[in-house]
């Protein structure tokens, strides 16, 4: 790098520099105003960019001067810090978005990432849960108690209409029609989608605002459908512990993420003989090579059983 920078103090180095925040934030702003980021991926490319910024900082350098060599060794350094090859590939895609943002912006004049390719990544298998084991979360929580009826109700909407925790919670009643049972989504990049949402868990919706709701929420007016118990809108993470809590009732030894009914919804339409771009469209996935990974899931799920209940398996 031909540009003498400053140096700075032991507390400097571990802190993005000014500048560097300024470009970070017109970034954000720009992509937010062009493709409707959401507020999960802002976050994720801020931390992305402000780790890299300290890191460069830390070198007396910026994000601003950082050529291909630097982000070479932010990627080793990172490597061997053991973090994956797609959290790599993340932090990539977004560096290049970045500095296309500033040579389109004047500030640079060639791309350092230009010449860099993505780590190769597998594809891994997306968790899941047996039909059976649905049918025991589902039936775990006290539908008596209105938490119990609460989660009961939000456990039978995620998996019938295959959401994403961060829609699950933003719920709106607005949202939601129970005469037509469907469920109007805004889901990343703004993207609006309709949902059906099936008998059984209407039925469990209608009861849950009719008894539960109000209690939770003291009677006072709010368009969220699912409170926490101070009666505010709930939290992924809340969310994520309800579920892993009556995971533990129900006596599942199978490993969970946030986002295990989703993939359980997905699998279970293919392996009932639901079409794939109708599974685009009920996850609201843009591309359908990204739903395409859970035909490897059904065919996996259908190997096995062949495997166990065929005379020659």
């Amino acid at each position: 790098m031909d540009e003498v920078l400053p140096k700075h103090s032991a507390d400097q180095v571990n802190i993005p520099s000014a500048a560097d925040l300024d470009l970070v934030s017109a970034f954000l702003d720009s992509s937010w105003m062009e493709k409707g980021l959401s507020n999960l991926t802002q976050e994720s490319y801020r931390r992305d960019l402000s780790q890299f910024a300290i890191w460069l900082n830390q070198r007396g350098s910026r994000l601003d001067v950082a050529d291909s060599v630097a982000i070479q060794q932010f990627l080793d350094f990172r490597f061997q810090q053991k973090l994956s090859s797609r959290t790599s590939a993340r932090f990539l895609s977004c560096l290049r978005g970045f500095y296309r943002y500033l040579l389109r912006e004047g500030v640079l004049k060639e791309n350092p990432v230009a010449l860099i390719e993505n780590p190769k990544l597998g594809k891994p298998l997306p968790k899941s849960l047996t039909e059976s084991d649905v049918e025991a979360l589902l039936a775990a929580p006290d539908v008596e108690s209105p938490l119990g009826l609460r989660d009961r109700t939000m456990l039978e909407v995620l998996y019938a209409c295959g959401l994403r925790v961060s829609e699950l919670v933003g719920l709106t009643v607005s949202q939601i029609n129970l005469r037509q049972n469907v469920v109007r989504i805004l889901g990343k990049g703004s993207k609006e989608r309709l949902v059906p949402m099936g008998e059984e868990a209407a039925r469990w919706l209608e009861r849950y605002l009719r008894e539960a709701r109000p209690v939770l929420l003291n009677n006072i007016p709010d368009e969220i459908v699912f409170p926490s118990t101070r009666a505010q809108p709930m939290t992924r993470q809340t969310f994520w512990y309800r579920i892993k809590y009556w995971a533990e009732v129900a006596g599942i030894q199978a490993e969970l993420s946030p986002h295990t009914l989703r993939h359980a919804f997905a699998t279970h339409l293919l392996n009932h003989g639901a079409d794939l771009r109708v599974v685009q469209l009920l996850l609201g996935h843009s591309d359908l090579s990204t739903t395409q990974i859970y035909t490897h899931v059904a065919k996996l799920r259908m190997k096995q059983q062949h495997a166990q209940h065929h005379p020659r398996g």
